[in-house]
């Protein structure tokens, strides 16, 4: 992990920490142009943010890029993969799956970010949290804020090639809010205080700007999936090993600054984003299958959550293992950790 200046000064502009070959536009994520994909991807973004002042611009080449033969998603990352119903189905009720599990994969990175995140640091400029402020902190924490509007744009477009290319809706009205979500509304709602409301959106955003890249990771390096889709994954991951030093400092500071009697609240809300984010989206996936009229999923669901309950879809939990052993707290806390946490 990078330490805090380091992170600040990437967050306010500054192109040390980029890897070598790799260019940034504007706020846009660092990509390589002489990669026909990311390049693609980057323009259909610039071109869609434009669109307004340009209705009659070329669309860019990210079409080109389209393969309908590859799978959008991976199969592997489908709960019900493996049981007697999904063995049953059809080749394209799969790649229909496959599309929808693409396309709530960006829903659930467009929430995380919108209901989450960047609440977060509004909080952070808002001056929610102790032991942190000052101007450049505000202009980080600003700039990621940015960042984040750029990825939620990123993932609603990569949505938007699969449904044109797919010639389907794949409605996002379909889906469910995600399961981290869904949560981290639950944690808010038993809250009494207002102090308690803003240590558990900390506590969950720490654990998702740190533990994203893992999430991230799970398509960005797929090369058997869309070249599109994995592309779009690749470039928003390298952001957020920026984002990531951030937060982690953040949070420590603040636990500092906490009076002592409050600092077990905010590691019991960063234990529960963790368990959140790691676990696997059962109700997301049942109301797809519902929607598309799967036989049998009622059963199967039933029997997939009794088999899978209990299991983690991102298995690297390094990052929060790393950031609690650093804050010297992690015998304070309850966590199934396994084998996968240093990377």
């Amino acid at each position: 992990m990078r330490d805090h200046t380091d992170a600040k000064s990437d967050a306010a502009g500054n192109d040390d920490g980029q890897d070598e070959g790799h260019v940034r536009i504007g706020g846009l994520p660092a990509f390589d142009p002489e990669d026909p994909a990311e390049n693609a991807v980057i323009n259909r973004l610039v071109g869609n943010w434009h669109r307004r002042a340009a209705v009659k611009r070329e669309e860019p080449d990210v079409y080109a890029l389209f393969d309908p033969a590859r799978p959008d998603f991976r199969e592997d990352m489908i709960p019900f993969r493996g049981h007697p119903v999904w063995e049953r189905l059809s080749d394209e009720t799969r790649s229909r799956l496959l599309s929808w599990g693409w396309v709530a994969y960006n829903r659930n990175t467009v929430l995380i970010e919108q209901r989450i995140a960047n609440p977060a640091f509004e909080l952070v400029i808002g001056g929610a949290y102790p032991g942190l402020g000052g101007q450049q902190l505000e202009l980080a924490v600003a700039q990621a804020m940015v960042d984040e509007q750029y990825h939620t744009l990123m993932h609603i477009n990569g949505s938007a090639v699969t449904r044109r290319m797919r010639r389907s809706d794949f409605s996002d009205r379909v889906l469910p809010d995600s399961h981290i979500t869904t949560i981290h509304q639950a944690h808010l709602d038993r809250c009494e205080e207002p102090w308690q409301r803003s240590l558990t959106t900390l506590g969950f955003a720490t654990v998702a700007e740190i533990s994203i890249n893992a999430y991230l990771d799970l398509l960005a390096d797929d090369q058997r999936i869309q070249v599109v889709n994995s592309t779009t994954v690749k470039l928003h991951n390298r952001d957020e090993y920026c984002h990531a030093s951030i937060s982690g400092e953040m949070v420590k500071q603040v636990y500092e600054a906490l009076p002592a009697d409050r600092r077990p609240f905010l590691l019991e809300k960063v234990v529960a984003g963790l368990e959140a984010f790691v676990a696997p989206d059962f109700t997301t996936w049942e109301s797809i299958v519902a929607f598309e009229g799967v036989p049998g999923w009622e059963k199967a669901a039933a029997e997939v959550r009794e088999a899978q309950g209990g299991t983690h879809l991102v298995q690297d939990h390094s990052g929060v293992h790393t950031l609690l052993t650093e804050m010297d707290v992690l015998d304070q806390v309850e966590f199934g950790w396994g084998t996968t946490v240093t990377r």
